[in-house]
């Protein structure tokens, strides 16, 4: 009988304890990987241990608590949460935004001037505002996408044959090879000289399916900030994460 047959089933999570913190640890197996492997995402905290196929899970645990210094400092350097709740202050096309709850019934989400910073209006059940922010955002960002694109698409004498929002930890945005463009909705946080650039990136795969020195003299042609957003997104892009 094989190792896979005898072997019981994985638990979905380790746990860890440093410090008086309990630390919860994603379990992952990988038939290609040669060693274990552990993580802490920048972008949301979360810790995942990566095994190979034969490596026992106590291996795992006591490897999980050699390392449990390691995850609590990696973590302390992961930037806080921040809510789409009431009084949070998010940004909306890189600028800082508070959310205003101003009615529980059913109404719109929209910007008002507020005393400082300018206020997220939210008119809702309160248990609802966070999908409400969220349904807004996506809303937006979708909006300020189709503008960028029909802007590029005179320029390039093409257009992409559907755009989708997704909310991707790896990647902002992506051209498939049938003309399909992905991005993520949480441009809509950063300035929009952000999302214009990775409107112009994918759009230019529409042509040069690759990163050679033709794709990246086509981008420089239709975008100017190329060099300006990439360096946001390198100081700023984990952070975007942290919403929501």
């Amino acid at each position: 009988m094989s190792f896979a047959l005898l072997r019981r089933p994985d638990p979905g999570h380790l746990e860890v304890q440093h410090e008086g913190a309990s630390f919860q640890i994603a379990l992952r197996r990988r038939p290609t990987a040669r060693r274990i492997t552990l993580r802490v995402s920048a972008a949301t905290g979360e810790v995942v241990i990566t095994l190979p196929s034969r490596t026992a899970v106590n291996t795992a645990q006591r490897f999980a608590t050699s390392h449990a210094g390691w995850i609590a400092a990696r973590l302390a350097r992961v930037p806080e949460r921040v809510l789409f709740v009431p009084d949070a202050i998010l940004p909306l096309r890189g600028e800082p935004h508070r959310v205003h709850l101003r009615d529980t019934r059913s109404g719109t989400v929209r910007v008002e001037a507020g005393e400082g910073d300018p206020v997220l209006s939210v008119s809702c059940d309160p248990a609802h505002v966070p999908r409400r922010i969220r349904d807004y955002l996506t809303r937006e960002a979708r909006r300020d996408l189709l503008e960028a694109v029909e802007r590029y698409a005179p320029l390039l004498g093409q257009r992409p044959v559907r755009i989708t929002l997704r909310d991707t930890r790896s990647r902002w945005g992506s051209c498939t090879a049938r003309g399909e463009l992905n991005f993520s909705w949480r441009l809509i946080l950063a300035p929009p000289m952000v999302l214009d650039y990775l409107v112009a990136h994918e759009m230019a795969h529409l042509r040069e399916m690759n990163h050679s020195a033709q794709y990246w003299a086509l981008l420089r042609g239709l975008c100017s900030n190329v060099d300006a957003a990439e360096a946001w997104l390198k100081r700023n892009g984990t952070s975007l994460h942290r919403y929501g």
